[in-house]
């Protein structure tokens, strides 16, 4: 089919592609409900095998989160196309009565349409056009949804990583930037600094007490220093809590950490450099927890590579594909870590990720749709 052609099969079908992206919305389904996470899970079983019944759905159980689900076509030798996203969203049940589901002026609006449940119908709607075709995808593809993304896939983590050992490239549905796709990404990390001092009355003895927030305060400027903007290295200080009551000198202090990198050698550096943190009260004991919660997915050769081929496919229906990278991390992330290409944002364009204007752009989902059957095809 040429591309004209496919043009024209995605705006015929795009009316219908609408009404799937706004079931999937309407199912909402935050982080950590498990209920909500299976009532999605059935949708894309129900989907999937409606599009062809020799479909594989896999459906893997996670405590607290609900269910992750691999859905594997077009079954045959050698490593396949690992196609990436997640199912749980940011928004609370009921949300979606601040954010109703609807298109007004050109943007569909809706809680997760952005980030990123409308591109799940994309993936769906490229297998429909294989089957319908009779034309096969260039490898086999295996598309993984997981229910814990925003909330940092410590169950869906595993899968992902199992699923990028058998994959040859990666593609992942993340929200585009402005209609770029993410050929680097930062990896992330968070910590929490607890100070433990000694409580004293604040009016009658306060030297003989040990000042936990003084000491986490004094301690902020050290944990800030510790970025490197020129490696675009950030360490930011996010909460910061301490004391229990006006008259008491505080024997406790934490603060959390969040940190960004674009390197591994740059996370590695900020961990050793944070552990090292000593008090300046001699009296206070800091305590450091915490770890590298995603490595960074940095802009490699091979990544770049799998950018250009995707920039020339796109070319061929005059459709313009930039690249960016940005400070988000993705279970992408995880999967470049393994040494696999992976080109990263290829949602809708649209914007408002985790608000309540978060909206995708109708005009743009016939592209985005054509984009992905291509890079599927050819790759």
């Amino acid at each position: 089919m040429t591309p004209a052609e496919l043009q024209n099969r995605y705006e015929q079908r795009l009316p219908r592609m609408i009404d799937e992206i706004r079931e999937i919305v309407d199912i909402e389904s935050p982080s950590f409900d498990a209920d909500a996470s299976r009532r999605v899970a059935d949708w894309l079983e129900e989907k999937a095998k409606q599009i062809s019944p020799e479909f594989e759905v896999e459906r893997y159980a996670a405590e607290g989160v609900g269910e992750h689900v691999i859905i594997r076509a077009f079954a045959g030798d050698g490593k396949a196309n690992l196609v990436l996203g997640h199912t749980d969203t940011v928004h609370a049940i009921g949300t979606h009565e601040k954010n109703p589901t609807r298109i007004d002026g050109g943007k569909f609006y809706g809680c997760g349409i952005f980030d990123m449940k409308a591109n799940i119908v994309l993936m769906f709607e490229a297998l429909r056009y294989f089957v319908e075709s009779g034309e096969r995808p260039s490898r086999p593809v295996n598309i993984l949804l997981a229910a814990d993304e925003e909330v940092g896939s410590k169950t869906g983590r595993p899968l992902v990583e199992s699923e990028a050992a058998k994959a040859e490239n990666c593609f992942v549905f993340e929200p585009s930037a402005a209609g770029k796709v993410k050929t680097g990404r930062k990896g992330t990390g968070t910590f929490t600094v607890l100070a433990h001092g000694a409580p004293s009355h604040a009016g009658l003895d306060p030297e003989k007490g040990a000042n936990a927030v003084t000491e986490l305060a004094r301690q902020v400027e050290k944990i800030h220093s510790v970025a490197r903007k020129h490696a675009g290295t950030t360490v930011n200080v996010t909460t910061f809590h301490g004391g229990a009551v006006t008259n008491v000198i505080p024997d406790l202090a934490t603060c959390e950490i969040d940190v960004r990198f674009s390197s591994i050698a740059e996370g590695e550096r900020v961990l050793e450099e944070l552990k090292r943190l000593t008090p300046l009260d001699e009296r206070v004991r800091l305590e450091f927890t915490g770890d590298i919660n995603r490595p960074p997915l940095e802009r490699t050769e091979a990544v770049a590579a799998l950018f250009e081929k995707a920039k020339a496919i796109a070319a061929e229906f005059d459709y313009v594909l930039e690249e960016t990278q940005v400070g988000g991390a993705s279970d992408g992330n995880f999967v470049a870590a393994m040494g696999v290409p992976v080109l990263d944002g290829l949602g809708i364009a649209g914007d408002g990720a985790h608000t309540l204007h978060e909206h995708i752009l109708v005009d743009d989902i016939a592209h985005r749709a054509m984009l992905v059957t291509m890079l599927l095809s050819r790759i």
